[in-house]
């Protein structure tokens, strides 16, 4: 059995999960101000009194390494670096978009495009197949009409995260899907710790920062020369 810490802090939602063989066991998490300084460490050890472990059974620990929240990054990789040094236990950065992704039950030929937003109309988006391999770069982009037309025209596609409200707003096409009940949530990233886990693709601790998008790159629309000024 392995037994991963699951730490998903990358928006407002301070989330923390055990994930056995890849099934999530417990969860806690809370939305407030302020939770990821003062609620992580209580909730790691609320989920793990839950499933009934000790800090010594545990496999390896898993945070979300962005895109998304500066602050709560930050604490949320501090925190499960401390952790890992501290038990001798491998670190794993797992994708934010990745692990969204994974929750989605996909058939052959779907994509998913999981979208975290940015601010007005610009998100963060990366694009999976239904293998949840990354057919995009992860990236900003300014949303527009003709936003991932590219990939409605052969494929259907799914869209998820917390500024897929804005994704429906614009994008009118008979191969999109839109799921409004997934949010960011640790309860997410077991499949994708997982297979890290099982692969040794661990990260170093004296290197691993996370992904934080700092230089925004937008991808404009050809058909709104707006937003080319």
């Amino acid at each position: 059995m392995v037994n991963i810490l699951a730490i998903e802090t990358s928006t407002s939602i301070c989330s923390v999960a055990v994930h056995r063989d890849g099934n999530l066991i417990s969860l806690s998490e809370v939305s407030e101000p302020g939770a990821h300084a003062e609620r992580l460490v209580l909730l790691i050890e609320e989920v793990l009194e839950k499933a009934g472990l000790g800090f010594k059974e545990l496999d390896a620990i898993a945070v979300s390494e962005g895109p998304g929240s500066y602050t709560g990054l930050r604490i949320g990789v501090s925190t499960a670096k401390g952790l890992a040094f501290g038990l001798n236990r491998p670190l794993i950065g797992v994708n934010t978009l990745q692990a969204l992704a994974s929750a989605v039950h996909l058939e052959e030929g779907d994509l998913v495009i999981p979208v975290l937003d940015a601010r007005r109309m610009e998100v963060y988006r990366e694009v999976f197949d239904w293998k949840l391999d990354s057919v995009s770069t992860l990236d900003a982009e300014v949303l527009s009409e003709s936003s991932f037309q590219n990939f409605l025209e052969n494929h259907r596609v799914y869209f998820l995260g917390d500024a897929v409200d804005k994704v429906k707003s614009l994008v009118q096409n008979e191969n999109a899907r839109f799921i409004s009940d997934l949010s960011f949530s640790s309860q997410h990233m077991g499949k994708v710790a997982l297979g890290k886990f099982e692969k040794a693709q661990f990260a170093d601790l004296a290197y691993f920062v996370p992904n934080y998008l700092k230089e925004f790159k937008a991808l404009h629309s050809k058909k709104n020369p707006l937003l080319s000024l």
